[in-house]
């Protein structure tokens, strides 16, 4: 396994430490969008989300006022909003555009993977409202929006992200994805995994939001699960491209694409960079294939404070989940504990020990998801937005 060798295998937890999902009654790839609307109902009811009235949600908003839109995705706009009926809770509300069928279908996806799923790196759903045309889910607010506007275009003046808060957003993004894939049952491929839907805390801890693309996983003697291809261009995996098989392995590629844009700062794709360094795949490739020139991949942005084993081994990591062959890339638990023995070697110099993710937060402590075999730019902020 290269670079993971040297660590000690993931805790397998027991059947007792795992929650039935109903997921698994909900969520069959044969589910039609009716069915699926008659089953939210009863569960979603019972408690494990509010169903809001458009009305509260025009007052929540102040009736969708300009001045609390966050940002905008391909099937609708989100604001900022306060919940008079959950104690003033502050939440971001997004509208999904009512001529969008996908969308629609979305939405009943994500109602029913939030309301069973929970996971301190998973963003949370405060609630919905499916009234007449209108389709809106509610979720916490994320006061530092997406990791896109924070690694991205930059504002001159603003700090670029350190080092160790770049680590600890890799760390967090991948327990989310460990749940995901190791301790939902049945598993769940997250399948949009981009920085625009990393969502950020006033700690810069990341949760993984937007879950409409996600798939119930292949299950027993299943290696795959055929659907049709979705996604982002650049983060979806070769294999999955052209074959549309979707596997966990799909989203290990999707975040070794992830990992290279917290290294180097750069989109997957940019066209407004010189043609031979507008994919960033390519451009990467010459540094990835020599390890002498991995410090050429790191961000410039960081002036070189990083330690440099620590960034070796970053982009070790990255190499190994960006593999054409799916079976060759890792599984997600095995790239948790690489990405906490880099955690345990902070950058310390004097303005990270300032930063957010210094080595005292407690993400750095935390020992990865039980494992699971098995093969297998000038946009507003778009917080919970595709």
């Amino acid at each position: 396994m290269g670079c993971f060798g040297c660590f000690a295998p993931a805790a397998r937890r027991g059947a007792g430490d795992l929650k039935p999902s109903k997921l698994a009654h909900h969520c069959t790839d044969d589910d039609s969008v009716a069915d699926a609307q008659r089953k939210v109902a009863p569960d979603v009811g019972s408690g494990c989300a509010h169903s809001f009235t458009f009305k509260d949600l025009l007052v929540a908003t102040g009736y969708f006022n300009e001045a609390n839109f966050i940002g905008e995705g391909g099937f609708g706009k989100v604001y900022k909003g306060k919940i008079s009926k959950t104690n003033s809770q502050m939440v971001a509300v997004k509208q999904l555009a009512r001529e969008s069928v996908q969308g629609r279908k979305e939405f009943l996806v994500e109602v029913l993977m939030l309301t069973v799923l929970s996971h301190p790196n998973l963003v949370s759903l405060v609630g919905f409202c499916a009234q007449g045309d209108e389709r809106l889910l509610v979720y916490e607010y994320m006061p530092f929006g997406s990791l896109e506007s924070h690694l991205f275009d930059v504002p001159h003046g603003k700090p670029p992200l350190d080092w160790n808060t770049r680590v600890k957003i890799a760390v967090g993004v991948a327990e989310g994805l460990s749940y995901l894939h190791n301790v939902a049952d049945p598993p769940i491929i997250y399948r949009d995994m981009k920085a625009a839907n990393i969502l950020l805390d006033e700690d810069f801890s990341p949760k993984l939001s937007d879950f409409g693309l996600a798939k119930v996983g292949p299950v027993g003697d299943r290696t795959h699960v055929s659907t049709r291809v979705m996604g982002t261009y650049g983060y979806c995996a070769p294999d999955y491209v052209v074959s549309g098989k979707l596997t966990m392995k799909s989203d290990i590629y999707s975040f070794g694409v992830l990992l290279l844009e917290l290294i180097t700062g750069r989109r997957i794709y940019d066209a407004s960079r010189p043609k031979p360094e507008q994919s960033l795949l390519t451009w990467s490739r010459p540094f990835m294939h020599d390890k002498r020139k991995f410090h050429r991949l790191a961000d410039p942005a960081l002036r070189g404070s990083y330690p440099p084993s620590a960034l070796n081994q970053l982009v070790v990591i990255s190499i190994m989940c960006l593999q054409d062959q799916p079976h060759v890339r890792p599984i997600i638990a095995d790239v948790a504990i690489g990405l906490n023995h880099v955690a345990s070697q902070p950058y310390a110099s004097l303005a990270s020990m300032g930063s957010p993710a210094y080595s005292g937060s407690p993400q750095y402590s935390r020992t990865p998801s039980r494992r699971r075999g098995g093969s297998g730019g000038s946009r507003r902020v778009s917080q919970y937005a595709s």
